[in-house]
């Protein structure tokens, strides 16, 4: 039996370097990781065996290297994040990654900026 569900992690929270501007790549700034992976459930899941899912200790490790990794768009740090979330995981037929950047320097006021993109396995 297979049960479709989704793996998610949320609030994941770093400092990085990613920006266009030379200051956010020299001082950083403080990011934050939502993760959304649609999958099936194998029903070892329901056994209480961790191999009838995706390990969500995994996607933080992808998500951590990719966001260890100076780069001016966040766009490209998500899909890159998402891409390898489909490589690594045969189960996931989605991966939505949104990424916030805090206090982005936009002349103004602004909590966060929010960029998300949401890539799929083809064929679903």
């Amino acid at each position: 039996m297979k049960l479709k569900g989704k793996v998610v992690l949320e609030g994941l929270e770093f400092h990085a370097y990613h920006g266009v501007y030379p200051h956010e790549r020299s001082s950083g700034n403080k990011f934050e990781v939502d993760i959304m992976v649609n999958t099936s459930f194998e029903e070892s899941a329901f056994h209480d065996d961790l191999t009838g899912t995706i390990n969500y200790e995994d996607i933080y490790d992808i998500v951590k290297r990719h966001m260890a990794k100076p780069t001016k768009l966040l766009e490209s740090v998500a899909h890159s994040i998402a891409q390898e979330i489909l490589d690594s995981f045969d189960a996931a037929s989605k991966a939505e990654v949104t990424i916030s950047k805090f206090n982005p320097p936009i002349g103004g006021v602004c909590r966060k900026a929010k960029v998300s993109v949401d890539l799929q396995r083809s064929g679903n």
